[in-house]
């Protein structure tokens, strides 16, 4: 089925409800044989605030989760280049877990997917691990410096890993940022102590959501910009009912705690948006939090949310609407929370196609003229640009018109955006054009498979799974629900204004089943939510399967394009055809240094079962990489070096200076290898 017409935007949307520019004004280790105290220093130099603001990274320091609140994941470090980068060798590691907790609890569980990257500031390194509980460390031993102490004691050390902590400093007062369970922690930088003074026993309260509700939790790193604290949330995607608790942005002040304003991410009465909500839907529905990470530009004030999915992720018969501010990027004013522009990247959202990743600040040059940018990478592999100070595209996007759905009391939009430039960096649509052809047996068994279920072009809405003569078993969704691009993001070199984005090409089925009036008053809900194989336990469509492109910003034109991975050419169909590599369809984090870009394959030896079907091979499942090292050359893809690792690499890659030399340090584990971080540097 094709849908021709075609209605373009200019630079200021038209659609009112899709962008705004009228104000002034978007996750069991070894223990070490002895364990061992937490220790100080007190050697550490003062760094200037004002620095701090402008630049969170000092020379070779790594000062954020991606380096910097640009969302960059970029260094300029070139001691490692093409020319050596084969030298490097396994310095140290360390485990996710300090020997100081496992002497408190021989018996501690802790994460096998440790997704945590360190930061890097005046000579320590601090991570939270795989608890939780942030531990600093020597970047250039891997030895332990302090680690935080439970609050509760040996009995609040149970807890979950989160992604980073985030750095402040004014004058001598040195602050690491974490957000564990339901609070946000300050702590001293050289010690670990507790702050005095910041909320309640140095720590702030985040159970901000009305009593009945779920708790708290989230999986992000806290944004600094200026004094503030920024704190997203995650929340379950299944409800039992249409009525929900929103997933809002919190503020909090860096020095005291205090809450200094809240975002509501579903508009409440009286503010703007609400429209787009019909029958007042906008007072019980819920969810729509920033699951994913802030990016900021603390030069305009500016903290950019990409707000994820409303209630319910596949079915939106009672909230008819386009549901902003679901699905959107928005610019908020860090002083005040005040929205200053917005942009919906899906219109009444059925996808679960969330804005995955933080999106990417960045000056480039288009058409001869300086821009301050902001990139958002989608899970539909688009890359909407806009100018960060107004929210205007940089180029066109056009509202297309997208196939209905026939589900009763669905109303789906009309259109949803397509960005022109740069076009998708992965495979889009569950068309028979997309389906593998490396044999005309397979082609035939995917064609039957196929024959199943609905399918068709990108917003091909989910379906009703149904065992009748006529039935289907849901509707097949390529990209799928973890992309096209996901939490991984992109990295972006500020010298060439090339963005590097990892993807995948993951199908996932969207099947609906009618809801029990005894559980539920939704009139639908989603069912299996499977990823879905294809003939012989090969992929259902054509690779690459896992992927990097490279995009010059400057322009919106593809670079290159290469497999991460070598991806299943060893299965007993393929082994004989010659086919090269066809990527593996993990999601790693990548790092882009002056020289190189350092990428690894992504978590591997994921369990079949659950979203992943049992007749799926572990090593091509949705979300399963390898266990390879890489670094890239940036102009043309081709690999430098390469090591396999004993697991694959779940954290993001990052890269310091310490003593005068480049480390390059990752996190690697699966459920099969406990988690540590791995330093590598030259000889």
């Amino acid at each position: 089925m094709s849908w021709p017409i075609t209605i373009t935007t200019p630079l200021q949307s038209l659609r009112t409800l899709s962008l705004v520019t009228l104000f002034t004004l978007l996750l069991g280790c070894s223990p070490e044989p002895e364990p061992a105290a937490p220790e100080t220093t007190d050697s550490l130099a003062v760094v200037e605030p004002l620095a701090e603001q402008t630049n969170p990274s000092g020379e070779g320091e790594w000062g954020s989760f991606a380096a910097d609140n640009a969302q960059s994941k970029y260094t300029s470090l070139d001691q490692i280049d093409a020319s050596n980068v084969e030298e490097l060798e396994i310095v140290w590691r360390r485990s996710a877990l300090d020997a100081y907790y496992s002497a408190m609890n021989p018996a501690q569980r802790y994460t096998s997917t440790w997704t945590s990257a360190p930061i890097v500031k005046n000579g320590i390194a601090y991570v939270p691990n795989g608890v939780g509980l942030v531990e600093a460390f020597n970047p250039g031993t891997g030895e332990t410096i302090w680690v935080q102490e439970p609050h509760d004691g040996v009995a609040g050390l149970p807890g979950a890993n989160t992604r980073g902590v985030a750095y402040w400093s004014e004058g001598s007062d040195r602050r690491i940022l974490v957000q564990r369970g339901i609070y946000l922690y300050a702590l001293n930088a050289d010690t670990g102590e507790p702050v005095a003074g910041f909320g309640v026993d140095g720590r702030a309260n985040l159970q901000l959501m009305p009593e009945g509700s779920e708790l708290f939790r989230w999986g992000g790193v806290p944004t600094v910009v200026r004094d503030i604290v920024l704190i997203g949330q995650s929340m379950s995607d299944t409800f039992s009912n249409k009525e929900a608790f929103r997933g809002d942005v919190h503020a909090f002040d860096v020095r005291t705690g205090e809450l200094r304003w809240t975002y509501n991410t579903i508009p409440q009465e009286g503010q703007f948006g609400t429209a787009s909500w019909q029958d007042r839907s906008w007072s019980y529905s819920g969810h729509s939090p920033v699951w994913a990470l802030f990016s900021a530009d603390a030069e305009l004030g500016l903290v950019y949310m990409p707000i994820s999915s409303s209630t319910n992720d596949m079915y939106g018969g009672h909230r008819i609407g386009d549901n902003l501010f679901s699905q959107s990027l928005v610019a908020v004013d860090v002083e005040t929370g005040d929205r200053v522009w917005h942009y919906q990247t899906v219109h009444h959202g059925l996808w679960d196609y969330d804005p995955p990743a933080a999106p990417i600040l960045m000056d480039i040059t288009v058409d001869g003229e300086p821009v301050k940018a902001v990139t958002q990478l989608t899970k539909q592999a688009f890359a909407f640009v806009f100018n960060r100070e107004t929210g205007e595209p940089i180029w066109e996007i056009e509202e297309r018109e997208v196939p209905q759905s026939d589900v009763p009391g669905e109303v789906t939009s009309l259109t949803q955006p397509f960005p022109t430039r740069p076009a998708p960096f992965d495979r889009q649509g569950a068309t028979v054009d997309n389906l593998i052809d490396f044999t005309p047996e397979l082609r035939a068994e995917a064609l039957e498979i196929f024959s199943n279920y609905v399918t068709g072009p990108l917003f091909t809405p989910p379906s009703i799974a149904s065992d009748g003569p006529n039935g289907t078993m849901g509707t097949i969704q390529l990209p799928g629900s973890q992309g096209g691009a996901d939490v991984q993001g992109a990295a972006f070199d500020p010298e060439t204004g090339y963005l590097y984005i990892p993807s995948i090409t993951s199908p996932f089925v969207a099947d609906l089943l009618p809801g029990d009036p005894e559980v539920t008053n939704l009139s639908y809900v989603k069912g299996s939510r499977r990823w879905i194989a294809g003939p012989r336990g090969l992929p259902l469509f054509k690779p690459p399967y896992g992927r990097i492109t490279a995009i010059d910003m400057n322009t919106g034109d593809h670079v290159w394009m290469v497999p991460n991975g070598n991806g299943p050419t060893d299965h007993p169909d393929l082994v004989d055809l010659d086919l090269g590599p066809l990527g593996m369809p993990g999601r790693p984090t990548p790092l882009l240094t002056k020289t190189l870009l350092f990428l690894g394959e992504g978590l591997t030896n994921q369990r079949p079962g659950g979203r992943i079907p049992v007749d799926m091979p572990v090593e091509i499942a949705t979300n399963s990489g390898g266990p390879m090292f890489r670094a890239y050359n940036k102009e043309s893809g081709d690999i430098v070096w390469e090591i396999e690792l004993e697991a694959g690499t779940s954290g993001p890659p990052i890269s310091y200076l310490h003593d005068g030399e480049q480390y390059i340090l990752v996190a690697i584990g699966d459920r099969e290898y406990s988690p540590e971080l791995v330093a590598f540097k030259l000889p």
